[in-house]
């Protein structure tokens, strides 16, 4: 019998479920709408409607399949407690007893778990990505934040409340831009995608640069994706957008390093399509930054997870971390 698992991860518009295999391929999928009601009872309800098709559709190409758990990817989701916990992001307000509600539409199933996205991304690729093996490494996912996911001694490091891991929130500038958490100087400020945006602008009012490739477009509109196509294309503006990055989270990923000596760094994100644009100045900055115990050890590679489906991957992996116990 084939054994599957479910991936569902929330996001503030959108959230996205699929049935995942043992290899990773994800075998149907499917979105629903993460509601600006507010009403939890009513999204769970919708929620498990969503799931219930799409194992009936799986069961349609395939009889012979046992479904094992629903694991969930969410804004501070708590592993511990099963709860969403003041998401600002997301309408549902407070404490959710999110996988407690969700059960209730599942009470035969084997597992059904909770984590934030990051640490998600993280058991993804210990599961099914470039991590397999590996016991000791750190996720970073860049987008429109910077979150992370620890592995140590080859269990996802929570902490003593289930939030551990919030390695974006690293003072990397002192008293520096104001970051999405409104404190001052965090790495998400300026490794996230919306901080390279920011770092394009300040550069080109410091250079006056009327002749970039960026300089036509608007605050909204530029994204880190035209970042990388100017960069493509000789544009000095981007070019340094991707050199300051790198150097700003090389920095950051040095301080990881320093807590953790993990084996290896994975990066995943919008960010990292760019390839050499961003690992080359990332790992000579965080080579620069290290303790000379640690150079040249810490491998920083992308992340072999398939950007479109990684979230519903990442979060049906935590299904097979909890049948491990």
């Amino acid at each position: 019998m084939k054994k599957v698992t479910i991936g569902v991860d929330i996001g503030g518009t959108n959230t996205a479920i699929g049935v995942v295999d043992s290899e990773g391929n994800v075998m149907v999928k499917d979105n629903i709408s993460t509601p600006s009601h507010g009403d939890i009872d009513l999204y769970i309800y919708d929620l498990a409607a969503a799931i219930k098709e799409l194992i009936k559709s799986v069961k349609l190409l395939n009889q012979d399949i046992e479904i094992l758990g629903v694991g969930i990817g969410a804004p501070n989701g708590n592993y511990y407690s099963g709860t969403i916990e003041y998401a600002p992001n997301l309408s549902f307000q407070g404490m959710v007893p999110f996988v407690e509600l969700l059960r209730k539409h599942f009470p035969d199933l084997e597992a059904i778990a909770l984590t934030n996205d990051a640490n998600a991304a993280a058991l993804g690729e210990m599961i099914y990505g470039g991590a397999k093996g590996m016991d000791n490494f750190v996720m970073f996912t860049l987008g429109t934040g910077v979150g992370s996911g620890v592995v140590v001694n080859g269990d996802l490091v929570y902490g003593h409340d289930g939030f551990a891991g919030e390695c974006g929130h690293t003072t990397l500038i002192p008293g520096g831009r104001l970051c999405g958490c409104t404190s001052l100087g965090h790495l998400e400020a300026y490794c996230s995608a919306p901080g390279m945006k920011r770092t394009a602008f300040e550069l080109m009012a410091h250079y006056n640069a009327n002749d970039s490739l960026l300089a036509d477009k608007s605050f909204k509109e530029l994204d880190s994706k035209m970042i990388f196509e100017a960069a493509e294309k000789g544009d000095k503006i981007a070019l340094e957008v991707f050199e300051k990055t790198g150097e700003w989270l090389g920095q950051g990923l040095a301080d990881t390093v320093h807590h953790l000596s993990p084996e290896a760094v994975f990066l995943f994100g919008g960010p990292t399509a760019a390839g050499d644009y961003i690992f080359t100045p990332t790992k000579k900055s965080m080579e620069k930054h290290l303790l000379p115990i640690f150079k040249n050890k810490i491998k920083i590679l992308p992340s072999k997870l398939k950007m479109g489906d990684a979230a519903i991957v990442g979060a049906s992996a935590l299904v097979w971390k909890e049948l491990e116990k």
